[in-house]
């Protein structure tokens, strides 16, 4: 196994290469023979004895890729306290030894190489795309699952998308995703893997949030083949944006990742403010700790408000879900990933995601629901009832 290099170079943190057995050859051939079913032609495949996998590719539009591939092995073995309609997948290089050290993925800062940590059922013809950022560094030893009837369903339609809620285990006290624990797991058929190289290229360079990246991978099941200027026309009709719009919003951002994970959001939400007849002025605020936006109403009033993106899939009774937390927490302050009561006064949730349309629900920070550890603080997970308003005058009232 190959000694990690103690510094990046030009952006890129080079993969640690590991030693893999022979009986993961398979892998390999289904990886290299998916290139070509794909319609694409592999320049450069490295040894089937070695870990990540990267491939060098050719598309049919000519568009050329790297690919670094961290393949896990998925079994229908029966396993001891698991339902019986799962399919098992364990991440694990190395020796058991060697897991007690940190394992972090290679990776390109520039995005010309692009990284997947995917399943693999060879016996089915079926992959599962998780997604990279939560398994960085590979929490070696961990087992993922996915049901035997989403996997039925991507062979069937050769492309399927569905959120899972991650819990802790016996090897971490939190789940992957933050509180939330919310990952959007994307299941296919060998000839649409470069279909999902450049779906993960896309979600990387923007830092889609998990509303955002679930749409865009659901929008992807009908990109076949296409190449990424296409992308850009797909993003047009998901966004309800022009192009220019997009770029315009990303180029003037300081806050390049926020900006394209909630940014969409937030120039629908100042759209509507502006139309607002009962708002005077409404502001939109580019600075880190702060609010999305001071509104003063039209009877002198005014408010911070704070949007947010609801979550694509909703509680069993249909109630819609939104995340409301900060990306990260300070160092040795686990509460400060979370939002004091008093940091804004309304909430304002996009429903894109859970319903396709760009209509906004209002909420008074205050009366939301507290943090179980923190009472100071806004619980991570908060659902959508009657209690939440149309407008953000209704909700103030």
């Amino acid at each position: 196994m190959a000694e990690p290099t103690a510094n990046d170079l030009a952006g890129r943190s080079y993969a640690r290469v590991y030693s893999v057995s022979s009986r993961r050859k398979d892998i390999h051939q289904l990886l290299v023979a998916a290139v070509a079913a794909a319609g694409g032609r592999v320049l450069y495949a490295s040894a089937s004895n070695r870990a990540p996998v990267y491939l060098g590719v050719q598309d049919r539009h000519g568009d050329r890729l790297g690919l670094l591939v961290y393949p896990f092995r998925m079994t229908r073995k029966t396993t001891r306290n698991r339902p019986n309609d799962e399919v098992r997948g364990q991440v694990r290089y190395g020796s058991e030894e060697s897991w007690k050290i940190e394992h972090p993925l290679g990776k390109d800062i520039a995005g010309v190489d692009i990284t997947l940590v995917v399943g693999v059922d060879v016996e089915a013809g079926v992959l599962v795309g998780l997604q990279p950022s939560l398994y960085d560094p590979l929490p070696m030893g961990i087992s993922f699952y996915a049901k035997v009837a989403d996997m039925s369903l991507a062979l069937e339609t050769s492309w399927h998308v569905w959120e899972r809620e991650n819990k802790p285990g016996s090897k971490r006290d939190a789940p992957r995703g933050g509180p939330s624990a919310l990952e959007t797991i994307v299941a296919f058929t060998p000839d649409r893997l470069l279909d999902y190289a450049r779906l993960e290229r896309r979600a990387t360079d923007l830092g889609l949030d998990h509303a955002l990246r679930y749409n865009a991978a659901k929008l992807a099941a009908a990109a076949e083949g296409e190449t990424t200027a296409e992308g850009l026309h797909a993003l047009e009709q998901e966004f309800g944006l022009t192009s220019a719009e997009i770029l315009h919003i990303i180029a003037t951002r300081n806050r390049l990742q926020v900006a394209v994970r909630g940014g969409v959001a937030e120039h629908h939400l100042e759209r509507l403010l502006e139309a607002s007849p009962t708002v005077a002025r409404a502001t939109r605020l580019d600075q880190d700790a702060m609010h999305d936006f001071d509104v003063t109403m039209v009877d002198g009033t005014s408010w911070k408000v704070e949007c947010k993106n609801a979550s694509p899939m909703m509680y069993a009774n249909g109630d819609i879900k939104v995340e409301v937390q900060k990306t990260r927490a300070s160092q040795n302050d686990p509460a400060s990933r979370y939002y004091r009561v008093d940091q804004f006064d309304v909430v304002a949730a996009c429903l894109y995601s859970p319903t396709g349309r760009w209509q906004f629900r209002y909420h008074l920070t205050e009366t939301l629901t507290r943090h179980r550890d923190f009472s100071d603080r806004l619980a991570p997970m908060q659902r959508i009832t009657s209690d939440w308003k149309d407008s953000l005058a209704d909700a103030m009232h």
